[in-house]
């Protein structure tokens, strides 16, 4: 889904009065992973997993570690650990993306999404992805949640060619 797409669909959500909200929950994906070629990857199936990369979140607003190196063509599983007290999230993607997204979550702090690089973790649990980083390239992550993002919640990949 795009983010016009999302705005249209919070639009519908205000004039119908559905619910689309993050809550303290952590989401699951429902159904299969949407396997959409993205600028900084694709997702990942659990059997080609090279490497798992453990990511701490903070309620400091921080990453740990913040800056990833990862060879193109490696599938990442990557483990978030939430050891604060409130609900953070784990959003792969270009600073362009992440910023409009940011955006977004602003104008929408109840928007839901569930997309295949993003885990959403409340405090004191663990959530995961998979991803596949098929193209070269520096990518960002960050928690878009409001003030976590502008409070410096974010870091980045590197993903060096073959």
């Amino acid at each position: 889904m795009t983010f016009r797409t999302a705005a249209l669909l919070l639009s519908l959500a205000s004039i119908t009065g559905l619910a689309l909200a993050h809550g303290n929950e952590d989401h699951k994906l429902a159904g299969p992973v949407k396997m959409e070629q993205k600028p900084w990857g694709i997702a990942g199936e659990a059997k080609a997993v090279s490497r798992t990369i453990e990511i701490g979140m903070t309620d400091a607003m921080r990453f740990t570690p913040d800056r990833l190196e990862v060879r193109q063509g490696e599938t990442i599983r990557f483990v978030h650990r939430n050891a604060g007290q409130v609900m953070h999230e784990f959003v792969l993607g270009t600073q362009k993306d992440l910023d409009e997204h940011a955006a977004l979550m602003k104008k929408f702090p109840g928007m839901e999404h569930d997309e295949p690089y993003m885990s959403h973790v409340a405090p004191g649990q663990r959530g995961e992805i998979v991803w596949r980083f098929n193209r070269a390239g520096e990518f960002d992550f960050a928690c878009l949640l409001p003030g976590h993002y502008e409070a410096g919640m974010f870091g980045k990949i590197k993903v060096v060619a073959q």
